[in-house]
């Protein structure tokens, strides 16, 4: 869904450009939007994993007739799926993606806000995962060699990608509608390839692959900077 005006949480379009999280004045702002709660939990921080893990102990202590592990196991899960479930809801709760003509902005981090810029015209191709009832996440492969780092990133990161790390929209609801506004605007720049697949199977030949138009550069005044992060 295309949003015309950012929120006020956005602090309004910057008159001199702001390159660190705030659209300037001449941009249009495509999308935003926060990971899914559940989903992000889920994928993220694998809550829904430890909580089978921990009610496989569970049972088994109770076949070998181990009641006292049993409690401890349980009070243990509990506690780790608390623990995980408050880094997810602090996680989106601290997280904005915003989509403009120009850039893609990553406004992220639980402790201490870090705003990262990724103009579109480094995004050489981006990846879907769908993640079910419409929520996915998107991972962008970076053209150059100014690379960002996964310290940095995460969770907001393709896992496994560690030489060539890739910035990932974690978790957001209409995913699909999404990543084909994120390759319609990069197609303004130069072509970008749009895997379908899901991006956890890395088969060659699995997934539909769909070369987006070349076009024009984008002639706005945005001062591209490549790609950045630093903190709020």
């Amino acid at each position: 869904m295309a949003v015309n005006t950012p929120p006020p949480e956005l602090d309004g379009p910057s008159a001199d450009g702001d390159p660190m999280g705030t659209p300037a004045a001449d941009e249009r702002v495509l999308w935003q939007g926060r990971p899914d709660l559940p989903v992000l939990a889920r994928t993220a921080f694998h809550t829904r994993t430890v909580a089978i893990y921990f009610a496989g102990l569970v049972a088994i202590s109770l076949v070998f007739g181990n009641t006292s592990a049993a409690i401890v196991c349980t009070v243990l899960g509990v506690a780790a799926i608390a623990i995980l479930q408050g880094l997810a809801w602090q996680s989106a709760r601290s997280t904005l993606y915003i989509l403009t003509d120009a850039r893609l902005i990553m406004r992220i981090g639980m402790a201490i806000e870090t705003r990262i810029n990724i103009p579109l015209k480094h995004i050489g191709a981006a990846h879907l995962n769908d993640r079910g009832k419409g929520r996915g996440d998107i991972a962008l492969e970076l053209n150059g060699e100014r690379m960002l780092g996964n310290l940095l990133l995460w969770p907001h990161a393709r896992p496994w990608k560690f030489t060539k790390p890739q910035p990932m929209l974690r978790a957001i609801p209409d995913a699909a509608s999404v990543a084909s506004m994120l390759s319609d605007a990069c197609a303004n720049f130069s072509a970008i390839e749009r895997n379908l697949t899901e991006i956890k199977e890395e088969r060659a030949g699995t997934g539909q692959q769909v070369n987006g138009p070349a076009a024009p550069a984008h002639n706005g005044a945005v001062q591209d900077r490549g790609f950045e992060g630093a903190p709020a």
